[in-house]
């Protein structure tokens, strides 16, 4: 797996590929093209596979992939759908349609209740992998593991040591502190916000990060801190994007799936209304199209994580060299796993984001993890 490999395809989270799932309607782009194939092999993860002259795989036979989303559902805009654009060029990648059903499927959940079930489906339906999108399954992906041991799976933004769970984690907090960066030499009111989904470690990295962004550009910015408690609720984060907005912030990040859509429609109806310099920086993947109103653009930036990346290297390594259990494989700013884009910051911020990007990647800068979950807050009790 090479550095170049992963930023190539970690750049489809910044695509405009667009899901029609956000439409309401089935995701799935289908744009079929077959390739021109000459041979078969067998690859040494079992499977049959198809090649061209130069021997790259071109179709991968009889391998399909499920995921189970979490609470945000497939076309939360963010972290969901950008597992599943990532399994949709998977599958495009190896000769399948990209259409839902053709060696892909994802499996919707509404609420918690809907993980084991989903979870028991898509093990009867015969997947050689199914990808828990989101560390609220982390349980439910254990207990289903232990009682299907032939069954592979994949956790993402968690740790398994299930030896037929591979676990998918981010170093969140590098790519939110370069958010705190972009967020603090733009602010013009000194406040700024963080919305976040439902209390844990995975979303505390993104709110460690971004106060310790801020903080290194200029420590008197204040930054308010409130959490959804839901990653589904968009409602939740208008209201909570209202208040934030109505108190002086200027600008919110939010780390809430589809709750950070409410926060997109609270910025956009007071800039209609005539309020100016409102920015919103979004997460997991380019939410710049979210940011679209009649004035311009009011999305800052985003931070990506690369969900689909990292679905499509696992995918990936288990064809080509076999599953690789009880293995968990983080990914962070130096193999270009997390990112923060461009947007519509000035040439000020996004030289400040650039030069301390390459501060964290050399070890000048050591971004703090948690703030009140993990191993650092355990050791402080």
């Amino acid at each position: 797996m090479t550095k170049t490999k992963l930023k190539m395809l970690l750049a489809l989270t910044s695509s405009a590929f667009v899901l029609a799932a956000c439409q309401g309607q089935d995701a799935g782009d289908p744009t079929p093209e077959d390739p021109d194939t000459e041979d078969t092999t067998v690859d040494e993860g079992g499977e049959d596979t198809e090649t061209d002259d130069n021997g790259d795989v071109t179709e991968t036979t009889d391998f399909s992939i499920g995921m189970i989303t979490d609470e945000g559902g497939v076309d939360d805009r963010s972290f969901n759908q950008s597992a599943w654009e990532g399994m949709m060029q998977w599958a495009e990648d190896n000769g399948y349609s990209g259409e839902r059903g053709d060696g892909i499927e994802y499996y919707q959940s509404n609420d918690s209740a809907d993980f084991v079930p989903n979870l028991n489906q898509a093990v009867a339906n015969g997947h050689d992998i199914i990808y828990g999108i989101g560390f609220l399954l982390e349980d439910s992906v254990n207990d289903v593991a232990d009682q299907n041991p032939d069954q592979w799976f994949g956790l993402v933004d968690a740790i398994s040591d299930r030896e037929n769970v591979v676990s998918l984690t981010f170093r969140d907090h590098e790519a939110a502190f370069l958010a705190g960066v972009a967020a603090a030499h733009t602010t013009e009111t000194g406040q700024v916000g963080f919305i976040g989904g439902i209390a844990g470690e995975v979303i505390d990295r993104f709110q460690t990060g971004f106060e310790a962004g801020v903080a290194h550009v200029d420590e008197s910015i204040e930054v308010d801190v409130q959490y959804a408690e839901s990653f589904s609720d968009a409602g939740i984060g208008q209201q909570i994007a209202a208040g934030m907005f109505t108190n002086g912030a200027d600008i919110i990040y939010h780390a809430a799936g589809a709750v950070g859509n409410g926060v997109f429609t609270e910025a956009r109806n007071r800039l209609e209304a005539g309020e100016e310099g409102l920015w919103v920086i979004g997460v997991d993947r380019d939410q710049e199209e979210e940011g679209n109103w009649e004035g311009g653009n009011f999305t800052l930036t985003s931070t990506l994580k690369g969900v689909g990346t990292s679905i499509i290297l696992a995918t990936d390594q288990t064809i080509e060299e076999g599953f690789p259990g009880a293995e968990n494989i983080a990914y962070g700013l130096e193999d270009e796993g997390v990112d923060l884009v461009r947007g519509n910051m000035s040439d000020e911020a996004w030289e400040a984001v650039e030069e301390a990007r390459q501060q964290i990647i050399d070890g000048e800068i050591e971004v703090p993890e948690f703030t009140y979950s993990g191993p650092e807050a355990e050791e402080s009790e």
